[in-house]
């Protein structure tokens, strides 16, 4: 296998972050045939990492199954070990948010205990970034992802997308070509292949490294805020009801986290933002009536104005 400048630079990275967390070198790399998860596999290997290459079929094309044999035979030339793994790709959220669930779920069945490392690279950091104002769906969409985050890492979130590219070829490896990457179907597939490459047109290549900066600055804002929440929650939240004198006098970004985490503890199925807003009403002093925040087939989550509390009411369907 030849050795560049590309795939040191992947080892590098990799190597950098199994140290920063003491990750040890025994790892599995959540492998698509693709040429960033490839790109990963082949640093994790030149820097003599105990590989197991993790690959999931989720059996949403035709020949998925022999792209993801083909993975694995390529990880096993590598010096790795390989699993392939099959799933079923359903519930809500469409296909993409249902995939990911179904990935998600089969590579920590799989990893027993190990780290599972991810191909997620600068760009998809800058594409994630843009999906998340697109969803206008609040700062923490925008935060982008994180480099560890147990057990999954991310070591090349700073690498560029032509790095991955440039590290396989001097590999000689011809990595697949994902169609589901320039499907319109997929609003990803379209940020990528239509609306990055107008932005760096207009604004210059630098665009793509300056929203994942972004992510990076907006991440650590919201860091310090989530701590100040957490702090203002052992005193709002009292025996599970939140004090709505206590929550009214905070400002209301640590109000709305505050909330958020109530919400969330208390069985909330999904925390949107204009749900989060009909709960932040409730806290004031005037207000009465209850909010529906969850539940399933047989129980209704309500939050509901008590005196000067709010609390969280199950009602059977």
């Amino acid at each position: 296998m030849t050795v560049g400048a590309a795939l040191d630079a992947i080892g590098r990275a990799v190597s950098g972050l199994l140290a920063r967390e003491s990750l040890g070198d025994d790892v599995c790399v959540a492998l698509s045939g693709g040429p960033d998860s490839t790109a990963l596999l082949l640093g994790a290997r030149h820097v003599g990492l105990t590989v197991t290459a993790l690959v999931v079929d989720h059996g949403m094309q035709d020949g998925s199954a022999e792209v993801a044999r083909s993975a694995a035979r390529t990880a096993v030339d590598l010096g790795a070990q390989a699993q392939v793994m099959t799933v079923d790709v359903d519930g809500p959220g469409g296909p993409e948010a249902a995939a990911r669930r179904a990935r998600y779920a089969a590579l920590d069945e799989a990893r027993v205990g190990r780290p599972v490392l991810l191909g997620h690279t600068l760009d998809d950091q800058a594409e994630t970034v843009l999906v998340g104002l697109a969803r206008g769906s609040g700062p923490r969409s925008i935060a982008g992802m994180v480099a560890w985050d147990e057990p999954w890492g991310r070591p090349l979130l700073a690498t560029r997308r032509a790095t991955t590219v440039a590290a396989c070829a001097e590999a000689g490896l011809t990595p697949w070509a994902d169609p589901h990457n320039d499907d319109p179907r997929f609003l990803r597939s379209r940020v990528r292949a239509e609306l990055v490459p107008v932005m760096q047109t207009v604004l210059g290549a630098a665009v793509v490294p300056a929203l994942a900066r972004t992510a990076d600055l907006v991440r650590d804002d919201l860091d310090a805020l989530d701590a100040v929440a957490a702090a203002a929650s052992e005193t709002v939240v009292v025996d599970g009801a939140v004090v709505r004198s206590e929550l009214v006098a905070l400002p209301r970004a640590i109000r709305r986290r505050v909330l958020r985490r109530w919400l969330i503890d208390g069985g909330a199925s999904e925390v949107t933002a204009p749900l989060l807003a009909a709960v932040d009403d409730l806290a004031d002093d005037t207000a009465h009536g209850a909010v529906a925040v969850g539940g399933d087939v047989d129980v209704r989550v309500n939050a509901v104005a008590d005196g000067g509390l709010l609390r969280l009411r199950r009602d059977r369907r």
